[in-house]
């Protein structure tokens, strides 16, 4: 059993509800879910999935609607926005879909780099000057962002992420616009910060990151409904899925095909749970 402090970040029964004009938009519909320390988890699944919503409440830029957020061995859920703003600057470091949101515009590359560190305050982990060079900008360390190509913002907002790495990292797409090159090297550089302890949880459409990274989670209409390795994207068709708190279970969508009518008969076969799409009569 998964205990607080056996995990970096836990989500239990999340929901996240937003208003729009045209009603009420369910992002997230009771998610469960833990984070453990050093680990690197991918979050996948098609636009609109709640993804975004997702990461968001992991980096306490969102509150939840309903459900508990658990981060450090801690409730989250209802702390004050001190608390979480303290958080943030600390323990979390935060790379957003569009990266040039995350860097300071008036400094340098390796400034920006420098920057993250001051805040942060932590002697562990990457120097400025390494992690640039981890993401392959050593090059580029005197451009301000506004001097960089898109790929170059991306590639510095994930290095000043892991300067100094905090215990979580959450990253939005981190590899969607970089070339296959660009994008092992921040694949190696998540793998790098996770080996020395820090947690990285990354949203992606990217094929080359889900079966690069050891854990997909894949999210479809706000629930998550399975989990597997990227090895076993490319080696099986077998998938651990999902059971909520509420007892629901998500079929992958390979899955789901095979049951057309959405309805299924189920059985206990020698302890064995067996799904069978019902007999339709003509």
């Amino acid at each position: 059993m998964t205990t607080p402090e056996s995990r970096t970040a836990g989500l239990s029964n999340v929901v996240r509800i937003y208003r729009a004009v045209s009603g009420e938009v369910h992002a997230l519909r009771g998610v469960d879910v833990d984070f453990p320390p050093g680990g690197i988890t991918a979050i996948a699944g098609p636009s609109g999935g709640g993804k975004s919503t997702l990461l968001s409440i992991l980096a306490l830029r969102d509150r939840a609607s309903a459900g508990t957020v658990t981060l450090f061995g801690t409730d989250v859920t209802q702390a004050r926005a001190s608390v979480l703003k303290t958080l943030r600057r600390t323990s979390i470091a935060w790379v957003p879909q569009r990266p040039a949101h995350g860097l300071f515009p008036h400094l340098t590359a390796i400034e920006n780099l420098r920057q993250a560190s001051m805040i942060r305050g932590r002697p562990d982990g990457l120097e400025p000057e390494a992690a640039l060079d981890l993401l392959g900008l050593s090059h580029r360390a005197a451009a301000r962002p506004n001097r960089l190509s898109g790929g170059e913002q991306q590639r510095l907002a994930v290095a000043a992420a892991l300067t100094h790495a905090p215990a979580l990292v959450v990253a939005d797409e981190p590899t969607a616009e970089l070339d296959d090159d660009n994008a092992e090297r921040v694949l190696a550089a998540l793998t790098t910060v996770a080996a020395s302890g820090t947690t990285c949880v990354v949203s992606s459409h990217d094929p080359r990151a889900l079966r690069r990274l050891p854990r997909v989670l894949h999210l479809r209409h706000g629930v998550l409904s399975a989990e597997r390795s990227g090895a076993e994207l490319l080696e099986t068709r077998e998938a651990d899925a999902v059971i909520d708190s509420a007892g629901r279970l998500q079929l992958p969508p390979e899955a789901l095909a095979l049951f057309p009518g959405r309805r299924t008969r189920v059985r206990i076969v020698d302890g064995q749970v067996v799904l069978k799409a019902p007999e339709v009569n003509p």
